[in-house]
């Protein structure tokens, strides 16, 4: 049925109105609903024309700081293709972003992530900084390739325990420092060889996730923490499959709609896995989610673009179910083969998909806007990556949403919330990153006043480091790197964070 969803947040059209044009590479889309990580471009044109004024009722910040719950967890994240470097060292295989960097023109400075932030040879500094700064908690990735170089544990493939050793270690490291390792089992970096053979286009990929995930749940089996499956699927199949700014850059919207499908199955897989093997602690899932915004005249294109951006990933997890909306040829929807998405779903994989988990993951940038045409709207001020529209209310909306919505959702983590340095240089004063962690987190300390069950939040990114497509051009870190030298200086959004984890509480100002 193709209704507007009552549920959907609404929010402030302001005057100016741009309109995003194809960033992302995916050029006859007619839609920018992927382009919503924090490493996409913006080209934009500017339109003028007054746009239609919805006014929210106004939320005043308390004169006191706002108090988490006893037993909140507060850390920081970064993944392991954009930390770690050595990508040749202890057996390590080609990731299909490996193969992607080097390729010419692909990254914006030329850059590789290697050395990066050199985090594979420099993890024990990191995590004593991480205690000097009072983080409870630490959420890092496990490379793929480290683990099975190949993605085959068929064939002649094998485990490389070299790269078992060295989590063992980061975590164990964790563990001693009396923190909460929260760790992400994919966030991106394929193994070239399953690329090779289709990657998350066909459906033995997620067959190979599970393989691989039954391993590292194995080797940690004793090991509490939170267990994350995929980073982002959202991302990895619209900006990687159906657009080129993300490896493997196939520019394929049918085979971006095959890649969401094999990794949600493959997060499914992996949770089964994690049940047989009777792994400690609580799993779920990344998701990436915005509101979304529509001008006047907008409702049912905002409905459609709710549905690809944000339905698509939350109702089979948590319903069992794919929205109608999200994919066709109206405004707001992707537009790819539908009945070739829907031939997609065998008998039995959204009963796998929506397996229950312990928690949900909300990785939280910006918002979106549209109007009735599909065209993307600049609602609020953009950070200095240009794509990301900064509006810390719409944490606060995606959070109570999702419960409103989703009765039986899990609890929440926030695992990923950041924003750019202005400058490739970086800063060690950062007041923008300051005041943007400030802002988001008084708006989840508002939710959960109003009895969301948030759990966790996880500031991105720890430390400056490789930023995908835009390479060392951005700067992410609540930690400075200087890569000449490697060395590492808090910048204040730091110093002020760990003020907030001491104290479990956000101040006013």
């Amino acid at each position: 049925m193709d209704q507007p969803n009552p549920a959907a947040p609404s929010g402030r059209l302001v005057a100016r109105r741009t309109v995003l044009e194809m960033g992302c590479g995916l050029v006859g889309l007619g839609l920018l609903g992927a382009c919503t990580d924090h490493d996409h471009p913006t080209d934009a044109t500017t339109d003028t024309t007054p746009a239609p004024e919805q006014t929210p009722t106004a939320w005043a910040v308390p004169a006191e700081p706002m108090r988490f719950p006893q037993g909140f967890v507060w850390g920081s994240a970064t993944s392991a293709f954009q930390v770690e470097g050595s990508s040749t060292a202890d057996g390590r295989g080609v990731s299909i972003w490996d193969t992607f960097a080097a390729q010419p023109g692909r990254i914006d400075d030329g850059s590789t992530a290697d050395p990066t932030a050199d985090q594979y040879r420099r993890w024990e500094s990191d995590l004593d900084l991480m205690v000097d700064l009072g983080l409870q908690a630490y959420r890092f990735s496990i490379s793929w390739p480290r683990i099975v170089p190949t993605g085959y544990l068929t064939g002649g493939g094998e485990v490389n325990q070299k790269g078992l050793d060295h989590y063992r270690r980061v975590v164990d490291g964790l563990l001693d420092r009396g923190m909460h390792p929260a760790i992400t089992l994919y966030h991106w970096d394929l193994p070239q060889p399953l690329q090779d053979a289709g990657g998350w286009a066909v459906r033995d990929t997620a067959d190979r996730f599970a393989d691989y995930a039954a391993v590292v749940f194995e080797s940690l089996r004793d090991v509490d923490a939170t267990w994350l499956t995929i980073n982002e699927p959202k991302t990895t199949a619209m900006v990687g499959y159906a657009g080129t700014e993300h490896a493997p850059a196939l520019g394929d919207i049918d085979a971006g709609l095959a890649a969401v499908h094999h990794q949600l199955l493959a997060h499914g897989k992996a949770v089964q896995a994690f049940r047989e093997i009777g792994g400690r602690g609580g799993i779920g899932i990344a998701l990436n989610l915005m509101p979304v915004y529509g001008a006047a005249g907008a409702e049912l294109a905002a409905d459609r673009l709710d549905a690809a951006e944000n339905r698509l990933y939350l109702d089979p997890v948590l319903r069992g179910t794919y929205p109608d909306e999200a994919v066709g040829d109206k405004p707001g929807q992707l537009r790819g083969d539908r009945a070739a998405f829907e031939a997609l779903v065998q008998p039995g994989d959204l009963e796998t998909i929506s397996q229950p988990c312990d928690l949900l993951a909300v990785q939280y940038y910006g918002v979106a806007g549209i109007d009735k045409t599909g065209a993307w709207l600049q609602l609020y001020p953009p950070s200095s990556a240009g794509w990301q529209q900064v509006h810390a209310e719409g944490l606060y909306e995606l959070l109570v949403r999702l419960p409103a919505d989703y009765p039986d959702v899990p609890p929440l983590v926030i695992s990923e919330n950041g924003i750019p340095d202005p400058d490739a240089q970086g800063q060690i004063d950062d007041p923008q990153r300051l005041d943007f962690l400030r802002t988001h987190l008084q708006q989840a300390a508002r939710a959960v006043a109003e009895g969301v069950d948030l759990q966790q939040y996880y500031a991105w990114s720890f430390v400056d480091n490789f930023e995908w497509a835009r390479g060392m051009t951005q700067r992410w870190g609540i930690v400075h790197v200087d890569y000449e030298t490697q060395r590492r200086t808090p910048k204040s959004s730091a110093r002020w964070y760990s003020q907030v984890v001491r104290t479990n509480a956000v101040p006013p100002a």
